[in-house]
């Protein structure tokens, strides 16, 4: 959500803003109507006014027998109250589509993110690790011998339809691995405090994290108007929903693991093979609040949280800051993490890390109370995958894929895996 005062006082900044992110300038449309209802709220404090002087004087009529002043006062009055109920009807409607006009802009991006129409544009900031090079031509993760018995489409298809995926036997211990190996290293070294939330949620919570109105066909809605989360940063962000926090409180640094549900709108086609693109999926999310004048720090902070995950898993990825025309809604500067995958000679995200400042602080009502005194400021959010699991399973089966379909496993999941060192060609943990 925008701040109206700032739109006010520096509409061509805001015009010049929305324009990077390929969006006209709005600021006409917006202030034309913050002009009409705040005329509209004026006009009903004034009538307020003069109903109330009206009542006053009703009671000093009839008390000096003045019958006809009585009756024409009291037709003022009712005049009056019908007005100021009209008016203030009115003065609503022109509030609520204010709010949903300034509900459905984009955060403004801030001036060093790059700008662009598309992924193509983004610009890379940082590279780790060389990928392997193979004796071999590299397979998917879907088509190497010792995954198959373990990651089974056709029978998920059968229970749900496309775009679900069953794990059985080892394969399923080494996605439980990867989970709570993620989530010991966030907590255990990166400082995050671990959170079990609802997958469950009410709409408002969607809309304080900017998921709706305006992208409700991303996600589930169930039949008694719960939604299902597409991430837990909706989870994590929202327990500061319409609160004020102290000072103190900040920063506060969450780590979920979670189911996530998406519906994959406009994704037919896209990544119909194997297990990258689904609806159900796990992620574990890192969600920061923090200062406003912390939040550029923090944003650096947890892109290196989700850095190391990778980096010790052996995994090489590359870093790029998006542009402003591949930027998620609500995000001033995002950072994706793209991890190589041999089968497919490429790299594809396995995380994004975002800053929104006080963008859904504003839609969530969520502040802060200065330390020294004063009025209390809204606080800033930032949200993070640290890692998505399954998109880190295919990178670890891929890269560590060996010529007979046995997968060599990262050193760091062994003590998760009771020793375990490898994933045979038969499907079988060794």
């Amino acid at each position: 959500m925008h701040d109206i005062r700032m739109i006010r006082e520096n509409p061509a900044a805001f015009d010049a803003a929305l324009s990077r992110r390929g969006v006209d300038g709005m600021s006409s449309e917006i202030l034309t109507l913050d002009e009409a209802r705040r005329t509209k709220i004026t006009a009903a404090e004034t009538a307020q006014a003069e109903q109330n002087k009206a009542s006053k004087s009703v009671g000093a009529a009839k008390a000096s027998g003045d019958e006809a002043e009585f009756e024409r006062l009291r037709a003022l009055v009712s005049e009056k109250k019908a007005e100021v109920a009209a008016m203030q009807t009115e003065g609503k409607a022109l509030d609520q589509q204010l709010t949903d006009l300034l509900s459905a802009i984009p955060n403004l991006p801030f001036e060093d993110t790059p700008e662009g129409a598309d992924e193509n544009d983004n610009v890379e900031i940082h590279r780790w690790g060389t990928p392997a090079e193979y004796s071999f031509t590299p397979k998917e993760h879907y088509d190497l011998d010792g995954v198959k018995s373990g990651m089974d489409f056709e029978t998920a298809a059968k229970l749900s339809g496309s775009r679900f995926v069953v794990l059985s036997g080892a394969v399923a211990r080494i996605h439980r691995a990867l989970a709570q190996f993620m989530i010991n290293t966030h907590v255990d070294e990166n400082g995050l405090t671990e959170a079990w939330t609802p997958v469950l949620v009410r709409p408002e919570m969607m809309y304080g994290t900017g998921q709706l109105p305006k992208f409700g066909e991303d996600s589930y809605e169930t039949t008694n108007g719960w939604w299902l989360v597409p991430t837990a940063e909706v989870t994590l962000t929202n327990i500061v929903n319409n609160a004020t926090v102290e000072e103190n409180y900040l920063p506060r640094r969450y780590v979920a693991h979670t189911q996530c549900f998406r519906s994959e709108a406009g994704s037919a086609g896209r990544d119909t093979a194997g297990m990258l693109r689904q609806h159900q999926f796990e992620k574990v999310e890192m969600v920061s609040i923090t200062k406003p004048e912390n939040s550029r720090a923090e944003h650096n902070r947890m892109t290196e949280c989700a850095q190391g995950i990778l980096e010790r898993l052996g995994l090489p990825y590359r870093t790029v800051v998006l542009c402003t025309g591949d930027m998620g809604f609500g995000a001033q500067r995002t950072h994706d993490i793209e991890v190589w995958l041999p089968g497919q000679n490429t790299y594809r995200e396995i995380s994004s890390v975002s800053v929104c400042g006080d963008f859904q602080a504003r839609r969530m009502n969520a502040r802060y109370k200065p330390a020294e005194g004063g009025k209390p400021e809204f606080v800033h959010t930032l949200n993070g995958s640290g890692l998505a699991v399954g998109r880190c399973l295919i990178a670890v089966l891929e890269n560590g894929q060996q010529e007979d379909g046995s997968v060599v496993l990262p050193e760091v999941l062994h003590p998760y895996l009771a020793g375990k060192t490898t994933l045979t060609a038969q499907g079988t943990l060794a």
